[in-house]
């Protein structure tokens, strides 16, 4: 079962989150992670106002996991846990009918 990685995040420093950004891209593709959304435009409708929100898909759960633990991704969230408020949440899709 595919599983989305949702981050919703207010960028405080934005070289450092480049640098983040950079060397997260990497380590979520090779986890097979692709990015749905990243960015773009959006609406909050509810809740706290984050302005960067980044959907990616994995093919599984544990895929997601993985690259978050991964020594790559913990080398890159090095770059963002100064610069961002951020949320992260990895769900785990529903199937098509």
């Amino acid at each position: 079962m595919s599983a989305l990685w949702i981050a919703h995040v207010h960028v405080t420093d934005e070289d450092s989150y480049k640098k983040y950004a950079a060397l997260a891209t990497g380590a979520i593709a090779d986890h097979g992670g692709v990015f749905l959304a990243r960015g773009g435009r959006y609406e909050q409708l509810e809740g706290n106002d984050r302005p960067r929100n980044v959907v990616a898909r994995f093919p599984s759960l544990e895929a997601a996991h993985d690259c978050y633990y991964s020594a790559a991704y913990q080398a890159a969230l090095d770059h963002a846990r100064n610069a961002s408020e951020r949320d992260l949440v990895i769900v785990e899709e529903t199937p098509p009918a």
